[in-house]
């Protein structure tokens, strides 16, 4: 069976010391960083009101099959909800859900 929701890369984890407290299934907020210098749809990832990683927005860090932030950013409001489902050290897939 397909699931069609929408699924994302986050990455930059290592920014934010992000991989040693996230695991699947874990829930995210994702919002939207309007004041972001360098990407004017950037989205950032937050767990427990950390900071973890940022939504990829570039052809070389969107891992295929997900949607870029450029894509999202105008699909959730301010923010959004998604769930962890597969990482490793570097980036992780989450699903959006709310």
């Amino acid at each position: 069976m397909e699931d069609k929701g929408i699924y994302i890369t986050i990455n930059h984890l290592n920014l934010f010391d992000s991989v040693s407290f996230l695991k699947p299934g874990d829930r995210l907020i994702l919002k939207k960083d309007r004041n972001n210098v360098y990407d004017d749809e950037a989205i950032i990832a937050y767990k427990d009101q950390m900071k973890c990683g940022y939504v990829a927005n570039s052809v070389h860090s969107v891992v295929r099959g997900t949607f870029s932030a450029g894509r999202v950013y105008d699909q959730i409001k301010d923010d959004a909800e998604c769930i962890i489902r597969f990482m490793n050290q570097e980036m992780l897939i989450a699903k959006i859900v709310g």
